[in-house]
């Protein structure tokens, strides 16, 4: 099954960003499964540099309106890119993460959260009050050591590297992906 996802998720996202950009195109959004709850990020990558990332952590909608909402988020309404042009259509190159649902974790303090991590596995969500952040399980190809990875988790979320209070949330996920082949 997670094979067949793939080939369908894939070409639905690139549809939805190529439809967005004025750019029509057709993919197949008949499977049943497509209509149940679903959660998903949409990565896009152009020479192996990120150039969006969208996504949602909790399945809310239909994946099928999940993953072409978060395509064409990824494609045009990424704070940290300018909107991507048809032009750049085919030198962008589609990743597409399944989530699990989170499960919140039970840590004591920083040294347990970075004991219960599971580098390459986990995708994690801190929050502390109303800040929050999150990374996939493939940021960890980037970050390998999990002080590294909570360190700009933090970072990410508008927080100091190092801060830890009580009060700090933390939930992992996992996900099934799929990118494009390489260009």
């Amino acid at each position: 099954m997670q094979t067949e996802q793939g080939k369908l998720l894939l070409p639905i996202a690139r549809a939805a960003i190529s439809c967005a950009l004025g750019v029509p195109r057709a993919a197949d959004e008949t499977a049943p499964w497509l209509a149940e709850p679903g959660a998903c990020f949409v990565t896009l990558t152009q020479n192996g540099e990120l150039r969006g990332c969208i996504g949602t952590l909790q399945a809310y909608r239909p994946l099928l309106a999940d993953i072409k909402s978060n395509a064409v988020s990824a494609a045009l309404r990424d704070p940290r890119f300018m909107p991507l042009s048809a032009e750049e259509l085919d030198i962008t190159r589609i990743e597409v993460s399944l989530l699990s649902p989170t499960t919140a974790m039970d840590v004591r303090d920083e040294a347990d959260a970075l004991a219960q991590l599971r580098p390459g596995v986990d995708g994690i969500v801190f929050e502390f009050g109303s800040y929050r952040s999150t990374f996939l399980p493939q940021v960890w190809e980037q970050l390998p050591q999990p002080r590294q990875f909570m360190a700009h988790l933090r970072r990410k979320a508008g927080l100091p590297d190092d801060f830890w209070e009580e009060g700090v949330k933390l939930s992992r996920y996992t996900v099934a992906k799929w990118s494009e082949e390489k260009t």
